[in-house]
């Protein structure tokens, strides 16, 4: 009985285990090319393992499980079986948890770019007047950026011939949609205008930021003002 225990869990369970726990990684990873060598590899040597152990039983009446002169043999089974088993959790926990790591991070990123190009298009200094913009337009798509600066060129004109300056703070930011490759985010500031002479005008703003994630990289498509209803 005890040989027959010994047996079921080194000789039979154990390389079971290491097979289940490869295949198992396998279907967790979606089977890449690289894993589909690795693991037939191992699968294979196992196999090798289990094929030796059988000659040994018919030739000599004992196994690995049955062998009393080897019990380091049998620590190291059980330690190939264990190692592949955490890796499989290890490997799945990692895999599954991924999308929510995913949207943690890149919801935070895409608030945080459309809030800093937010107040750089409601910020303005007389004496350098592009240099909000051109700061709003390295958040842009490059194929934006350019268009970007020609709309606001006129209205930075203007500001500049009348001495305005502009700050603006944001009050609130938040997430409208989240995709893998598209965002749109709600920012609400407090937007501060002067002129020599009157007195400082403070009004709200809420601009919509449209975004494309482009090389691994999050890129602001468009800023538009969310009217009010």
């Amino acid at each position: 009985m005890r040989n027959l225990a010994r047996v079921l869990a080194f000789d039979i369970v154990a390389p079971l285990a290491a097979i289940a726990a490869l295949l198992a990684i396998g279907v967790v990873l979606g089977w890449p090319l690289w894993w589909v060598a690795v693991c037939s590899m191992l699968c294979l040597l196992i196999v090798e393992g289990v094929t030796v152990n059988i000659v040994l039983f018919r030739r000599d009446s004992v196994t690995v499980g049955t062998d009393d002169d080897g019990p380091g043999l049998r620590l190291a089974v059980v330690a190939l079986a264990t190692t592949a088993l955490v890796a499989t959790v290890v490997v799945g926990y990692t895999q599954w948890t991924r999308p929510d790591r995913d949207f943690t991070r890149d919801s935070a990123e895409v608030v945080r770019i459309a809030t800093a190009a937010s107040e750089a298009t409601a910020t303005f200094t007389p004496a350098d007047p592009m240099s909000s913009i051109d700061r709003a337009a390295t958040f842009m798509a490059p194929d934006r950026a350019d268009a970007f600066k020609n709309e606001f060129g006129k209205a930075t004109s203007d500001l500049a011939k009348k001495n305005i300056s502009a700050t603006a703070q944001t009050m609130s930011a938040g997430l409208e949609a989240l995709g893998p490759t598209a965002a749109s985010v709600a920012v609400v500031m407090r937007g501060t205008q002067s002129q020599p002479g009157q007195q400082p005008s403070t009004a709200v703003l809420a601009l919509r930021v449209s975004l494309a994630k482009q090389d691994d990289r999050w890129q602001v498509l468009d800023i538009s003002p969310i009217n009010a209803r």
